[in-house]
C-alpha cells in the first residue's frame, strides 16, 4: 500500500488532473488563503507568532507566514500557517463515501496540505503549476487514507486531520522536492510515525494546533527523506504500522487503485463550510 501510495505521488502528472478537478482545487486553495488571513487575526494565530518569534529563527531566505511580517525555515512557516487556517474551523471539510464513514471521521484536507506544499514552493521558487499539482495530490492522498481507516481511528479519540493530514502534507512535500519513488515511501512513513492529535482538545486552541503540526510534520518527513534518512518502506500497511496501530486496521478497497479514480475533489467532494 505504501508503495502504491508513493507511486501516485511520483506518477501523477498535472494533466492528469481534470479540469473540474483542478477547478475545485483552486477554490479550496483561495478558501485556505483566505481563512489563513483570518485565522492569523485571531488569539490562536498571535500566540503562535509571538512564540515563533521568540525561536529567533526568522530569515530573509524562508517563507511566508500569511498575515505576519516574518519569513521563517518552510517547516515552521508551514506549522504557523497550517494552524491560522484551522483557527477558526472554518476550513473546507472532505465528504464521505462509505455509509459508516459519517461527518466528523474524515478530515479538513487544506489546512496540513495547502501550508506544506505553499512553503517549500515559495523556497524553492516554483510556479503555480508546481503548487497546485502539489496541492491536489496531497489532498487526494490524505482524503483517500482518512476513508480507508477504520472508524476506530476517530471513535477512539485521534483526530483525523491531524494524522491522516501528516500523511497527506508528507505526500506534497514529497511531490515538490522531487522525491524518487524509495524515498517518498521512507517520508509517508515518517509521516505517519509523527502522526497524532487527540480529540479531548477539541473546543481548545490545540485543535488548529494539530493542523499546524501536520503540516509542518509532511514538510520534515520530505526533507528528511530527501536526505537518506530510513523509515520502514511499508510504514502505512505494515502490522506496526499506521492503520493498525491508530485504526485497528483498513479497509484496502477504500485505497487501493482508487487514488485519482476518482478524484475526491469530483466525487464525493470536498465541501467549502457555509458556518465554523
Amino acid at each position: 500500500m505504501t508503495a502504491y501510495v508513493a507511486d501516485f505521488i511520483v506518477s501523477t502528472r498535472a494533466s492528469d488532473i481534470p479540469p473540474d478537478v483542478a477547478r475545485l482545487g483552486k477554490r479550496s486553495i483561495l478558501d485556505g488563503l483566505g481563512l489563513a488571513l483570518a485565522g492569523a487575526a485571531s488569539e490562536t494565530g498571535r500566540i503562535i507568532r509571538r512564540y515563533l518569534d521568540s525561536l529567533g529563527i526568522a530569515a530573509d531566505s524562508g517563507s511566508t507566514v500569511i498575515g505576519g511580517d516574518s519569513r521563517l525555515p518552510a517547516r515552521f512557516a508551514a506549522f504557523a500557517n497550517g494552524v491560522s487556517i484551522h483557527a477558526d474551523d472554518y476550513d473546507d471539510t472532505q465528504l464521505a463515501i462509505a455509509k459508516d464513514r459519517v461527518y466528523g471521521l474524515l478530515t479538513h484536507p487544506t489546512a496540513p496540505a495547502l501550508p506544506a506544499v505553499l512553503a517549500l514552493a515559495e523556497r524553492a521558487r516554483l510556479d503555480g503549476r508546481a503548487v497546485t499539482t502539489a496541492y491536489q495530490i496531497a489532498v487526494e492522498v490524505e482524503c483517500k487514507i482518512a476513508e480507508a481507516i477504520l472508524p476506530r481511528h476517530y471513535q477512539h479519540g485521534f483526530h483525523t486531520t491531524a494524522t491522516c493530514g501528516a500523511i497527506g502534507a508528507a505526500a506534497g512535500a514529497s511531490r515538490l522536492l522531487e522525491l524518487d519513488r524509495e524515498a517518498t515511501r521512507r517520508a509517508l512513513s515518517l509521516a505517519a510515525s509523527q502522526a497524532g492529535g487527540l480529540r479531548e482538545n477539541f473546543g481548545t486552541m490545540t485543535k488548529p494546533f494539530h493542523a499546524g503540526r501536520a503540516a509542518e510534520s509532511g514538510v520534515v518527513a520530505a526533507e528528511l527523506a530527501a536526505l537518506g534518512f530510513t523509515a520502514s518502506p511499508v510504514g502505512l500497511e505494515a502490522d506496526r504500522g499506521f492503520f493498525r496501530a491508530a485504526g485497528g486496521g483498513y479497509s484496502a478497497d477504500m485505497i487501493h487503485g482508487k487514488l485519482g479514480k476518482p478524484w475526491t475533489f469530483a466525487f464525493p467532494g470536498v465541501s467549502i463550510k457555509p458556518h465554523p
